[in-house]
């Protein structure tokens, strides 16, 4: 479970960070997946409640060693 945990919060922190890159740097594309994830028109709030999504789920696996 830890690791599963660790694994799912890693993408939504890489996925949600190179979101928000890639609305303030046209042509930046690295995890195009999560953009599947995120309804169009609230790029922003959906790439930042997924970083902080991915974060939360961290926390727990790192925690537990």
């Amino acid at each position: 479970m830890k690791t599963l945990l660790g694994y799912l919060g890693f993408v939504l922190i890489v996925g949600g960070a190179s979101g928000l890159v890639s609305g303030w740097i046209p042509g930046f594309r690295l995890f195009g997946l999560v953009r599947y994830l995120v309804p169009d028109g609230h790029e922003t709030a959906g790439y930042a409640t997924l970083l902080v999504l991915g974060v939360l789920l961290a926390i727990p696996a790192a925690r537990r060693g």
